[in-house]
């Protein structure tokens, strides 16, 4: 009876971040206890561990990616399972496609009726749901000296508590992308990015939501929570930040609850700016090829960094498979150096293993990001962030409510639903 009460929660948790993520093929300390700084250097490296997992596998594997429905990290991915298959000739793998959309929700209700692929690649958006759910395995003792070397923040962000339930692939978090042809230089602050909106040399889109709008509030010095978990948003930062989402507004940036809508518009001139997240890099390179640039999301009035959620991306593992010991080596395998050299130069991912050299500068961009961003949270408490804050997003920018009330009311129902 717990496990099915707990079950009905995550599936309501993860249709939330679904929602807030899902213009992007992926979507951000990863324990019960907020963080209060940035999160630590995301830059590999520069050795790697002598061995990550035997050659020679053998067995058969049934895996879900949801990177053909979010663009063009698909190449790169199929060229690394293409290097695996070839290294390995009696392994076989069986690759299913699931739409970002779906793909939590399905493999809950796959894996709680014992069922299920073997694994699953995908970011860390909802690891705590799950992981309290039961339908991850415990990686703990299986990765035991496997991850060395690997990013800190992406072995912090594949843990709950002190235990692992995800091999780290990759470190993601939004940024400015921009026209260089039509925006000389990235306004640096949220001063100068309002001022070049009002004036129309910037051409900005946004996506509204709760996800790609939170690394504002860094900017003004909101907190989201304390030590504690409970919500203190409304002791500065957010209502400004929230204001400022409407002075946007005002000036004449678009906002839009479709993310392939702001996508597109940005491919065709229509918007010279826009913030989104790593998994468009191929797509927008294809589309404005030498013009296309990337910034770190402007710092505040104060100095105050943007923080978007820095999220971890990963392979998760059914606790029901039969392969879970082959799961392991071959994810090990998958996120090795060499492969996620090629997931950086192909894909655009940030890597989380060593030895892997960024020669992209605007995967460096991303890297960046991610090192100001806010490690994002696996608590039952972060849990509660989404339906009022998105919910108050909505309501400062589409019924023009005031901010420090609005802030106030989403911050009050994320304590109650926290017990707080």
């Amino acid at each position: 009876m717990k496990r099915q009460l707990r079950f009905g929660a995550l599936l309501a948790g993860a249709a939330v971040v679904a929602v807030a993520c899902s213009s992007g093929g992926a979507t951000t300390a990863p324990s019960a206890e907020a963080p209060s700084a940035a999160a630590p250097s995301v830059e590999a490296p520069s050795t790697a561990p002598e061995s990550q997992a035997p050659a020679g596998l053998s067995g058969e594997l049934t895996l879900w990616e949801s990177y053909a429905s979010g663009g063009g990290e698909l190449g790169g991915f199929n060229k690394i399972l293409d290097g695996i298959k070839a290294a390995n000739p009696d392994l076989k793998i069986n690759v299913v496609e699931q739409p970002f959309s779906d793909i939590f929700n399905k493999w809950n209700t796959d894996v709680a009726a014992g069922g299920g692929a073997d694994m699953f690649i995908a970011p860390n958006d909802n690891l705590f749901s799950q992981a309290d759910a039961g339908v991850l395995a415990d990686l703990t003792s299986a990765l035991s000296g496997k991850l060395d070397g690997f990013s800190p923040v992406s072995v912090e962000g594949s843990k709950v508590g002190d235990k692992l339930f995800m091999v780290p692939e990759s470190l993601k978090a939004v940024a400015l992308w921009y026209d260089k042809s039509a925006v000389a230089t990235a306004p640096a602050t949220t001063e100068a990015l309002l001022a070049a909106v009002k004036d129309g040399s910037v051409k900005l889109g946004l996506n509204q939501n709760a996800y790609h709008m939170f690394g504002f509030t860094g900017s003004f010095g909101g907190k989201l929570m304390d030590g504690t978990g409970k919500c203190v948003a409304d002791q500065g930062g957010f209502a400004d930040a929230f204001k400022y989402f409407q002075d946007l507004k005002a000036a004449g940036a678009k906002y839009y609850t479709d993310g392939n809508a702001l996508k597109q518009d940005f491919q065709t001139g229509k918007l010279n700016a826009v913030i989104d997240g790593p998994w468009q890099t191929a797509d927008f390179k294809t589309a404005l090829g030498d013009k296309l640039a990337v910034a770190k999301m402007p710092a505040g009035p104060s100095g105050g960094k943007a923080d978007p959620f820095t999220g971890t991306d990963g392979w998760y593992i059914n606790p029901n498979s039969k392969n879970i010991d082959l799961a392991v080596a071959f994810a090990l395998q998958f996120v090795g150096t060499a492969n996620e050299q090629i997931f950086s130069d192909l894909g655009g991912h940030v890597p989380a293993a060593p030895g892997v050299t960024i020669n992209d500068p605007l995967v460096q961009g991303f890297a960046d990001a991610a090192a100001d961003g806010l490690a994002r949270p696996q608590s039952a408490q972060f849990n509660n962030y989404w339906g009022p804050f998105g919910d108050a997003v909505n309501q400062v920018l589409d019924k023009n409510a005031d901010a420090t009330t609005t802030v106030a009311n989403a911050c009050k129902l994320m304590n109650q639903a926290s017990g707080l």
